[in-house]
């Protein structure tokens, strides 16, 4: 599994760093949960977790941002979805286009993004849409794809055709990947909020507020001068992570699959 996780190092320099503590507007909260990749039952804890701190805490304009990456490579990506869409009824929360979502939509127009969707864990997402294992191993592309629009309902297709690119709160920009440096954020494609590692990872300079992003999966949450990462690859590791955000304070969540199978939650300053 460690082979699979990246370390950051060997970072240059580049342009001045940021002098000034990243916060959110006053009176307002928010928790932004990374890359879920299907794991349900993670995803229950996190939601468990989040609600209990949330009600803990002196009254606040509460926002959620989900990182993007709901899908693919777990058990049960239909489950996150729906769980996602009613979490979305009963509070305030922003979802983000992972890359794993882009390859979602477009496999049911266009086949060569149906292969890597495919390859890339999206054979896991259709079993959990009910799609039977040897239906998936002798289907052509064509008929892939009209199985695809089948057994996923038209609502999912349009909650998920709905995430955003990048969403802002105070000082702090949410984004799947990151973003290109010396771009303007009001500049920034899709393609980079959504694939972007390099030349984003290494970099040391402003990006004109703080990064936080999920898609490139690290052993534990990097809380860098200029961005935070938590992707801390739920699907492999049993380790969903979630930050929360309010002023310049800063804490993390965590649920965890234990040696037992249970989940539990622990939460720590940052």
């Amino acid at each position: 599994m460690k082979s699979l996780l990246r370390k950051l190092t060997g970072r240059s320099a580049q342009p001045p760093r940021l002098t000034a503590p990243a916060a959110t507007a006053p009176g307002t909260r928010v928790y932004a949960v990374g890359d879920i990749h299907g794991r349900l039952d993670l995803f229950e804890e996190m939601i468990r977790s989040i609600e209990a701190d949330d009600a803990s805490r002196k009254p606040a304009r509460t926002s959620v941002v989900l990182l993007g990456d709901l899908i693919d490579r777990g058990p049960d990506s239909a489950g996150v979805v729906a769980r996602a869409r009613a979490w979305a009824k009963e509070r305030a929360i922003k979802l983000i286009m992972g890359n794993h979502e882009e390859m979602f939509l477009d496999s049911f127009s266009k086949q060569g993004i149906l292969r890597s969707f495919m390859r890339f864990g999206g054979r896991v997402t259709l079993l959990s849409y009910g799609v039977p294992p040897r239906v998936l191993a002798e289907a052509d592309g064509e008929e892939l794809q009209r199985i695809m629009a089948d057994a996923v309902p038209q609502e999912d297709r349009d909650f998920i055709a709905g995430f955003e690119k990048m969403v802002r709160f105070g000082d702090y920009i949410f984004v799947h990947a990151g973003v290109r440096p010396d771009m303007p954020l009001e500049r920034q494609t899709g393609q980079d909020c959504r694939w972007i590692r390099e030349p984003f990872l290494s970099h040391d300079g402003d990006f004109g507020g703080m990064i936080v992003h999920g898609h490139t999966v690290t052993e534990q949450p990097e809380l860098m001068h200029n961005r935070i990462g938590i992707d801390t690859g739920a699907f492999m590791s049993g380790k969903l992570t979630a930050i929360g955000l309010e002023g310049t304070e800063r804490w993390l969540i965590q649920a965890c699959e234990q040696e037992s199978g249970k989940i539990a939650s622990f939460a720590q300053a940052a």
